[in-house]
């Protein structure tokens, strides 16, 4: 039976996030048919048409399927709707007039956790600034590591593993480290990392989620290590969750 209509392209929606969710490894025919809780022969022809519009591609080496160019065309289409810096903007300067702190939004880039937005708290001792645009390796920084802990684990072992000759800029920092403090998001449900990324600052960090759980950011407060507190953490992480919850349903609107 050809799938057509309203179902067809319902399936097809399903797909891409499917194929979103993985963008790095890409998925198998069958992990999409079984994910999709669809026939193999019907996750074919899906796929087929996908390919074929440009909106998917599969890998010849690995015959895995991954987001075609057209996606990346028709987001550059709707950018200026969905421009995370500029959403993130009321949010990030609401949770920075609340705690006093600067916050911060990263997104992911690569292996990379890169700093696309800032608002600096009113405070009056403030953490250093850092530059738009400046990256860090996932991981380093609590924003990189809201990212890294939030991805699979596949992938979370994956670019722990490329991103390991770079960690000794931070101190001592190791890959044994990275994969401990995935570990202990994952418990707790948030991202804390003191005395890594910077000198004498410490943060808090926890992941954005879109529509259909992507992960699309990660929001941090950070300020002096002095300041930031057992209690004082106890505080803000509630108010770091709200924001993260308030950002994702704005970007569904």
């Amino acid at each position: 039976m050809l799938v057509d209509g309203a179902q067809g392209i319902s399936r097809a929606v399903l797909v891409l996030k499917l194929l979103a969710r993985e963008a790095d490894a890409g998925l198998r025919l069958v992990d999409l048919a079984d994910a999709a809780q669809l026939t193999r022969p019907t996750m074919h022809r899906l796929l087929k048409a996908l390919v074929v519009q440009g909106m998917a591609v599969q890998d010849a080496a690995t015959r895995r399927y991954r987001l075609g160019p057209l996606v990346f065309e028709l987001g550059l289409a709707a950018a200026h709707r969905f421009n995370l810096r500029d959403l993130s903007m009321a949010t990030l300067a609401d949770l920075a007039q609340t705690t006093g702190d600067t916050t911060f939004l990263f997104v992911r880039s690569g292996d990379d956790a890169v700093c696309i937005n800032r608002i600096q708290g009113t405070y009056p001792v403030q953490t250093p600034a850092l530059p738009l645009g400046s990256r860090q390796p996932l991981g380093v920084s609590a924003g990189g590591l809201a990212l890294l802990a939030a991805l699979p684990a596949a992938d979370q072992g994956r670019i722990i593993e490329a991103i390991a000759p770079r960690l000794g800029a931070y101190g001592d920092l190791d890959a044994d480290d990275v994969r401990a403090h995935c570990a202990l998001v994952l418990k707790v449900g948030y991202a804390h990392i003191a005395n890594r990324a910077v000198p004498g600052i410490s943060a808090l960090g926890v992941p954005v989620y879109g529509e259909s759980g992507l992960l699309l950011a990660a929001i941090t407060v950070a300020a002096t290590h002095n300041r930031m507190t057992g209690a004082r953490v106890q505080e803000i992480v509630p108010l770091l969750r709200a924001a993260a919850q308030s950002m994702g349903t704005l970007l569904q609107q």
